[in-house]
């Protein structure tokens, strides 16, 4: 049996004498730090502790830059921000028990969105590892239990040599589709013990591609060519895979409309003819999308907000194309395609034939139109006023980055992303803080751009002492504050189930002085000037707050 070996890594010259003559002073984290640098990272995210510090000062021997954030979570939304705009893996660095266990909400919302964050978290000294109660500051009984529901993979290291093999697996894992969150966990005395290991100089992490078997692209290309009324869902797997060109040729080859999820913005251009847009919150899509003999579903699993809160009932075939197996048809019966979106959409377009349907533009126009009726009836003219003026400020390629509040609840229906991969949100776990770290992490991947935030008052408290970082970096992030008083849409939902709203009610501090104080600017605006003052504020360099009291509702549900 042959093996290849023209594809492994090779040394230079160079290379070679210093890993003959490794330089002194080096310890467990400098194999860190290396690694991350063999791999091809370039930024690192995260916060010191004590049992990290191997890693910390393991740094200061690197050309990694290390963006450092205040609080775990915070460092956590960064480097998965990093992760979505780049496609690259963001390596976060955490210390042991409370710094490990502050990260996980952030690494549920990485997982739920498939970015690829690689977590380092130091651990207890090697001694106090199996679960025995020794008393070590920080100790788990079992540190990675609490982290093996969220994420893809955990690798532990107990040796020196281990971390470049560990740390390479990880990456792998992070990925390989669905991209998503892995742990690597080093115990404080290997990090801190000294080496003499080589430098590390050359890994080879390559992910593995997930392609679709032949026979069912055939049968789906068969089913789509052949359908009277087929219609697209376009998830986030699509712009996870830079998937966009590819549903557009598809969509226009076979006269399909696409709606795109809240997850899926920016897949599908909104004012194409055969765009349904995103409004999955409401019956006129639903019914028109049950109403499709054959309905192709890509990279979606056609959770709780992509279903209507699981109203939806196709009546025809589903094709659902998706990486993560454990998606597939875990909600309706379909032929299920195991695959990366790029893979299987670019099969598709190569084996399905032509169709022409003169009617799906017109029916597209007709969804539409019901929607803007619907809405209009509802007296919500302020809240779409601030969405506009919203989408007006903002450069088309700037990327946004939405927290859970009703500003974002509208946007996930009614918000036109012009680009793939520049809407982003926490939809995906739902938790609260998320888009103004995250907002700084996707400005540390492009600090060309303008990047906006957009957070409540309640969320928006979660985040403050980010301030200090966006000022400390200088990160051209502007963070819009729709001041309202509580958490509205909690006082929403609690007032139209019980008639009343309990714990929604905030003091809350003068945001613009506050930001002022951290030396960010800072204006009040009203929705009659917000789209001067937002627009003034994300040409300036630098970060800024721009604060906008008003009380907005959400338009009435369809599925209850």
């Amino acid at each position: 049996m042959s093996h290849d070996h023209d594809d492994r890594p090779q040394l230079t010259a160079a290379q070679a004498e210093a890993a003959l003559k490794p330089p002194p002073g080096r310890n467990g984290g400098d194999l860190v730090i290396e690694t991350l640098q063999g791999l091809g990272a370039t930024t690192v995210f995260g916060l010191p502790g004590q049992h990290a510090l191997g890693m910390f000062d393991a740094l200061r021997r690197s050309s990694l830059t290390y963006v450092g954030l205040r609080v775990e979570n915070n460092a956590g939304f960064a480097a998965d921000a990093y992760g979505r705009i780049t496609g690259e893996v963001a390596p976060l660095l955490l210390s042991t028990g409370p710094g490990a266990l502050t990260s996980l909400a952030a690494l549920q919302e990485a997982a739920a969105a498939s970015a690829p964050v690689l977590a380092v978290s130091s651990q207890i000294p090697t001694a106090g590892l199996g679960g025995g109660r020794h008393g070590y500051l920080h100790e788990l009984r079992d540190q990675q239990a609490s982290v093996r529901d969220i994420v893809k993979s955990v690798h532990t290291v107990r040796t020196p040599s281990q971390i470049p093999s560990a740390i390479a697996a990880a990456w792998e894992s992070a990925l390989t589709a669905p991209h998503g969150p892995v742990w690597v966990e080093i115990p404080q005395d290997v990090l801190l013990a000294g080496t003499a290991l080589p430098v590390v100089s050359a890994l080879d992490a390559t992910p593995r591609e997930v392609y679709p078997r032949p026979e069912l692209t055939l049968v789906a290309a068969h089913l789509l060519s052949h359908a009277e009324r087929p219609v697209i869902i376009a998830g986030g797997g699509v712009v996870r895979s830079d998937a966009a060109g590819k549903l557009r040729a598809l969509a226009e080859k076979i006269d399909a409309p696409v709606v795109t999820t809240f997850g899926g913005k920016g897949a599908f251009p909104w004012e194409h003819p055969l765009s349904l847009r995103s409004w999955l919150e409401d019956r006129h899509t639903t019914d028109f999308l049950e109403d499709a003999d054959v309905l192709l579903v890509v990279g979606s699993g056609l959770g709780e907000l992509s279903s209507n809160y699981h109203t939806f009932a196709p009546r025809g075939r589903v094709v659902q194309i998706e990486a993560e197996a454990g998606k597939l048809e875990s909600n309706h019966p379909a032929l299920g395609i195991h695959s990366d979106a790029r893979e299987a959409l670019s099969d598709l377009l190569d084996t399905v034939e032509a169709r022409t349907d003169g009617t799906a533009a017109e029916r597209v126009r007709a969804v539409l139109e019901a929607v803007h009726d619907r809405i209009a009836a509802q007296d919500l003219t302020l809240e779409q006023q601030v969405l506009a003026s919203v989408r007006e400020a903002l450069p088309d390629a700037a990327p946004s980055f939405w927290d859970m509040t009703i500003l974002a609840y509208w946007a996930w229906s009614a918000f036109d992303a012009r680009h793939p991969n520049t809407m982003h949100s926490a939809q995906g776990a739902g938790g609260l803080g998320y888009a103004f770290p995250a907002a700084l992490g996707a400005a540390v991947a492009d600090p060309t751009k303008p990047v906006l935030a957009v957070s409540g008052d309640g969320g928006a408290m979660y985040s403050i002492a980010e301030l200090a970082t966006a000022r400390q970096y200088d990160l051209p992030v502007t963070w819009l504050i729709v001041d309202d008083g509580g958490y509205g849409i909690l006082r929403e939902y609690m007032t139209g189930a019980f008639g009343e709203a309990t714990a929604t009610e905030l003091s809350r501090p003068d945001f613009v002085a506050l930001a002022e104080s951290f030396g960010v600017p800072a204006v009040r605006t009203t929705p009659e000037s917000l789209t001067a003052d937002l627009g003034t504020a994300l040409a300036a360099p630098g970060p800024s707050v721009v604060v906008l009291p008003a009380l907005l509702k959400m338009f009435e549900p369809t599925h209850l």
